[in-house]
């Protein structure tokens, strides 16, 4: 999807990812920004204060010793950058009490020592020194030339595996060293462009034997997994270190590549789970079967099973991600999730039998089990499957890791970014982090309220309804329908730090956020409905949930309806902007499609235009792709009566930032008033402080220069 579902697990569940919360390198010798003191006035939530929250990434507690690692990121406006801290804690009356901290990201524990990772380089606080509380980076790794990005210990810590990134595309001072200040690049395939880069390298896994003695820890024996290849492991443009992983006897790793390139690559998900065998170098394909995604392996605690994830369908990567498991000895594969009829999103090993996992249902995601005990002595086949929902409330749960039978995850909702809990099966889960409660206490966040609506074909719909703070049923607010994106990123319980709910509330609008067709968590056949059809059903349920919540509930006022959205949010406001009837008083489109026969061809990933668009529109006997290019909004600017703000990041090779601008020029020929917000150093997303902080008053402005 053109926001694609993030599985790395720092980012957040789903999506929805929708949570801009970034890992960076430290910056050289700069100070490292830490957590900001700030007041705020008045009460409500504001882009600063949203910049000031700390961002917590990931939480890793120790198997034995009780001591918890989590991530948490500053931002510096002022700066422009940000920071990302590691803390060790301990609990203390259902409190981190933090013991050290310093700048890193991706820690992993080695029994009682911690590596982690700093500046492209990997670093070892040794349990002397963490018990010591000793400043300074650790031990650093040697006999790497590279950049690390990402890295793994064996079960025994004798070995590693590095990620690095490795030259596949031979530059233009390569080929012609007599021109070195030329900038041409020369294409002879596709997939030249991915996400907001040009292609030039891709990250390779290189495994190594590692050595630490004292005050040492080095690398030798090194070997680049896919040497010579142009393929990619980790795979782009959000693959992490979840993607491969080690067998408990540490004979063999399991890692994610899409053997493709070119072409090829750009239409084609098709990816698969390689077996390696550190003695033979041998390659074996556990997934080459399955023609869709087949991501993110884990072996079970003993060995005997190796799970991973599984989309049935090649070219449709919004495909019911399913939880697969394999018998090792027998080869027997088993597809655990069925009859879940959702997609499971990050997941791990609890035991030998319990697979512990998230999955998005009615607009939240819980955190489920699934024992697989029975698979020992019943074909797979007949495999039922009996989740157990560990979860409840209005949330969504990140899962990370059993300590015996204490579950850790990360948690947030729309009135709340994330925060560690801990709990036990049968009990309400406890916050153990406290994070952002400077802010919270001197904020009051709108309520957000449920509401079922039926749709124009009798379904139901869930809707979320998020309220100002201070609501007064008596008063009249304007009101905004968001348009979500992906297009199949569920409304969940999401919190983001630039489409924040509690931000639009808090400037006294009321927000309409409709889980429309084509969004997962109501069965696979809801999700589906969307592709080929963007300018169908799902506009339809956007209108009815905008249409049923103004005619009744008073309050709504109808006469100060704004229509707001992202990526294919941002084509579904183009697209409503010419078929409206007056319903809207203002439109605001971030990255979004206006001219869907230029995005078929200018998408890199050209396997999501086929899928979704139904093929090419030079075909002119596919009637699905005949009617998704008839729906293209540019086709209906005649009918635009609407004020419009566009807004694009030109780094974004999704959705090119030509998108945007045509569709503002298209507004001010018509003589419609528009505004233009052009980012040159942002991609889908907007991940500057100061960018984010333009995007927000402007954005703001905008709405309330037509709305108030």
């Amino acid at each position: 999807m053109w926001i694609t579902n993030m599985r790395k697990f720092i980012l957040m569940a789903t999506l929805a990812l929708l949570a801009t919360s970034c890992q960076t390198k430290e910056e050289g010798t700069k100070t490292p920004i830490t957590k900001p003191a700030i007041t705020i006035e008045g009460g409500r939530l504001t882009p600063e204060a949203l910049w000031a929250m700390g961002r917590i990434n990931s939480v890793l507690p120790h198997k034995t010793n009780g001591t918890i690692a989590y991530t948490v990121s500053y931002y510096s406006i002022e700066e422009n950058r940000s920071t990302s801290w590691i803390r060790l804690a301990k609990e203390e009356g259902n409190q981190l009490i933090t013991a050290q901290e310093w700048v890193g990201y991706e820690p992993a524990w080695w029994e009682n020592s911690l590596a982690y990772l700093n500046g492209g380089k990997l670093y070892l606080k040794d349990d002397k020194a963490i018990r010591r509380e000793a400043k300074g980076k650790g031990i650093c790794l040697e006999g790497f030339d590279h950049d690390i990005e990402g890295f793994l210990l064996s079960p025994k810590g004798d070995k590693i595996i590095l990620i690095a990134q490795v030259k596949i595309v031979a530059s233009t001072e390569d080929k012609h060293p007599d021109l070195p200040l030329a900038s041409g690049r020369v294409v002879d395939d596709l997939m030249y462009k991915h996400w907001d880069e040009w292609t030039e390298t891709a990250p390779h896994p290189f495994v190594a034997d590692l050595k630490h003695e004292g005050k040492s820890l080095i690398v030798s024996n090194i070997t680049d997994i896919l040497e010579g290849t142009p393929y990619e492991s980790p795979m782009k443009p959000f693959g992490g270190i979840e993607q491969l992983a080690w067998s408990p006897d540490g004979k063999q790793i399991a890692y994610t590549c899409r053997k493709k390139s070119g072409l090829d690559y750009a239409i084609s998900t098709n990816s698969d789970i390689y077996l390696y065998d550190i003695a033979t170098g041998t390659h074996t394909n556990l997934t080459e079967n399955n023609k869709g995604y087949d991501t993110n392996p884990s072996y079970s605690p003993d060995g005997q099973y190796i799970a991973w994830q599984s989309m049935e369908r090649d070219g449709y990567e919004s495909d019911e991600n399913r939880l697969m498991v394999c018998h090792i000895a027998t080869g027997e594969q088993t597809f655990l999730s069925k009859g879940l009829n959702t997609n499971v999103d990050s997941y791990y090993w609890k035991d030998n039998n319990t697979l512990v996992f998230s999955a998005v249902w009615h607009g939240t995601s819980m955190l489920y089990s699934i024992n697989i005990e029975e698979l020992k002595s019943i074909k797979g086949k007949d495999f039922e499957g009996n989740f157990e929902c560990l979860t409840s409330g209005q949330y969504d749960y990140v899962p990370a890791a059993n300590v015996g039978d204490t579950y850790y995850c990360l948690r947030h909702s729309m009135r709340e970014a994330n925060e560690i809990f801990r709990f036990t099966k049968g009990e309400e889960p406890v916050q153990i982090s406290h994070e952002n409660e400077n802010i919270y206490s001197q904020i009051e966040m709108g309520q957000v309220v449920p509401r079922w609506q039926k749709t124009t074909d009798g379904k139901d719909m869930l809707t979320w309804i998020i309220y100002p703070p201070h609501f007064d049923p008596n008063k009249k607010y304007p009101t905004l329908l968001y348009c979500e994106g992906g297009p199949q990123s569920p409304v969940s319980q999401f919190w983001s730090f630039r489409w924040n709910f509690m931000m639009m509330a808090a400037n006294d609008y009321i927000i309409v956020a409709p889980n429309r067709r084509g969004l997962p968590g109501f069965g696979n056949e809801w999700n589906e409905q969307i592709s080929g059809d963007y300018g169908g059903q799902c506009m339809k349920d956007y209108l009815s949930a905008i249409d049923e919540f103004v005619a009744n509930e008073p309050y709504a006022d109808k006469e100060r309806l704004g229509c707001v959205g992202a990526s294919f949010g941002g084509f579904s406001v183009y697209w409503l902007a010419g078929h409206h009837n007056k319903r809207f008083k203002a439109f605001i489109a971030h990255d979004g499609i206006f001219n869907m026969e230029m995005q078929y061809l200018e998408t890199e990933e050209k396997w999501f235009a086929n899928w979704d668009m139904g093929g090419a529109y030079w075909d002119k006997k596919n009637k699905i792709a005949q009617r998704t290019f008839a729906n293209s909004p540019h086709l209906f600017v005649g009918e635009w009566d609407t004020p419009i703000l566009c807004i694009h990041g030109e780094k974004d090779y999704r959705i090119l930032a030509n998108q945007s601008m045509a569709a503002f020029d298209a507004a001010k020929m018509r003589g419609i008033e528009a505004q233009l917000l052009i980012f040159p150093d942002e991609n889908h997303w907007v991940l500057k402080p100061q960018n984010g902080i333009l995007w927000q008053r402007t954005f703001f402005a905008w709405l309330d220069k037509w709305l108030k």
